[in-house]
């Protein structure tokens, strides 16, 4: 293999050296009749790329096998999320949910290219991706929601919490611009653009939540909700009428616990999370076992994973499917972003 690559870089080198003589030194690069010298060495006018920069606020997780499914007894006997083996490659995920802060930059850049963009005018951005604050009353019967409904999004006390309300269109919408926003800046730079940002997957979204322990119960490993002092290790229901035990009563600032293994905060918890999957009960068995994905643009309800502030043990552990309605926002629904990691996927980078 020494051998031939020197052969390859002595052979490159010779054609160089002949085309700088024959042609004032443009010659490999001027792209006239002949200037490869009749070798095949490649389309030269392509950007550069060294290796694939790590957004801000992301982290990388390696490209892996796990078990996907339930890690535990399936309490409720829903039959729907049985063990299987797959294979996941590498990716970006943000290491914490999405705050409202960072949604309102979102917003924000939104309303400016408004003004020049007939894809969304400013009244549809105000109904249809700024966050339904009214979540907070709707979502529970005789339920005194006014100060969060008031302050949860608008006040800056709230800006590192996790931004809720948002229906799964929103949070797509929101990966587009977020890709458009990136790749705008690289382009200005003379960079070649990144991957697009996105929803993760199902799959890709259960083999983080574990950190690389297969068939963990919860992210951090044990079958516990509480470390050996008796702290909760996640923001969710420690028990019947008590919100408090975790340290909140609604949802917390993100990164307030401990992260996993992949160095991803609140896999588990403090607010459940869209995915890009569609649900289908029997979906496991008829997905291939090597990135899996169930797609069906005509199936109104969306995968939702991690459970909430809201809810008991069982709903945030890593094994246990939930769904929503994609046009539904809840108060304790929101997501992260994923981006594909195009350089090496054999797991030993990380």
């Amino acid at each position: 293999m020494k051998s031939l690559s020197l052969q390859r870089l002595t052979g490159l080198l010779s054609i160089l050296a002949v085309l700088t003589q024959s042609c004032g030194g443009g010659g490999l690069l001027g792209g006239g009749s002949g200037s490869d010298g009749g070798e095949l060495i490649g389309s030269q006018d392509r950007p550069e790329w060294d290796a694939q920069v790590i957004p801000y606020g992301m982290t990388n997780v390696p490209g892996g096998t796990f078990h996907m499914g339930q890690a535990d007894e399936d309490i409720t006997y829903s039959m729907i999320n049985m063990n299987k083996q797959v294979t996941i490659s590498g990716f970006f995920m943000d290491e914490t949910e999405i705050t409202n802060n960072e949604y309102r930059q979102f917003i924000e850049g939104m309303e400016a290219e408004s003004d020049t963009s007939a894809d969304w005018t400013y009244e549809q951005i105000q109904e249809e991706l700024r966050p339904d604050t009214t979540v907070w009353e709707k979502d529970f019967s005789y339920h005194m929601g006014e100060p969060m409904q008031d302050y949860y999004y608008s006040h800056p006390a709230f800006d590192d919490y996790p931004v809720v309300g948002v229906t799964r269109r929103a949070a797509v919408e929101f990966c587009a611009w977020r890709t458009r926003h990136y790749n705008g800046y690289r382009t200005e730079q003379g960079m070649a653009e990144m991957p697009a940002f996105r929803l993760p997957t199902e799959a890709e979204w259960e083999y983080s939540a574990r950190g690389g322990l297969d068939m963990a119960k919860y992210p951090w490993g044990g079958p516990y909700v509480r470390n050996g002092k008796g702290c909760a290790l996640a923001n969710f229901k420690p028990g019947r009428g008590n919100y408090y035990d975790d340290g909140y009563s609604y949802t917390s600032p993100v990164a307030a616990y401990f992260p996993n293994g992949f160095g991803l905060y609140d896999m588990s918890g403090n607010v459940a999370e869209w995915c890009d999957d569609a649900y289908n009960p029997a979906g496991y068995p008829i997905v291939w076992d090597l990135n899996p994905t169930y797609t069906d643009p005509n199936e109104p309800k969306k995968i939702v994973r991690g459970g909430s502030w809201k809810d008991i043990p069982y709903y945030i552990q890593t094994g246990t499917r939930s769904y929503e309605f994609e046009t539904q926002a809840r108060s304790y629904i929101g997501f992260r972003c994923v981006m594909i990691n195009l350089g090496r996927s054999s797991g030993f980078d990380f």
